[in-house]
C-alpha cells in the first residue's frame, strides 16, 4: 500500500491523499505537479519516472490513513 506522503519533497507543498496533484516514483518519492514539471518528470533521488499519484477515497482514509511524515527539508 502506498504511504501517501503529505508533502512535496522539493518545495514542501501540501499534497492531501484525497486530492490529485501528487507525483511519485517507484520508491514513493513524492513531488507536486509544478516540481515534477520542472524536473522533467524524472525523480532527482533515483532517476526513476515520476507518475501521477493515485488518490485515496476519503472513506478509505479512515481505515488506511495517509502518512504524516513530511520529507521536505527546509
Amino acid at each position: 500500500m502506498l504511504a501517501m506522503r503529505p508533502d512535496c519533497e522539493r518545495c514542501g507543498a501540501d499534497l492531501p491523499a484525497h486530492l490529485g496533484g501528487g507525483f511519485i516514483c517507484s520508491f514513493e518519492c513524492t513531488f507536486c505537479a509544478s516540481c515534477a514539471d520542472e524536473l522533467d518528470e524524472q525523480c532527482p533521488n533515483c532517476g526513476g519516472e515520476l507518475l501521477d499519484r493515485p488518490t485515496r477515497a476519503p472513506d478509505l482514509l479512515e481505515r488506511y490513513p495517509a502518512s504524516t511524515e513530511r520529507k521536505h527539508q527546509a
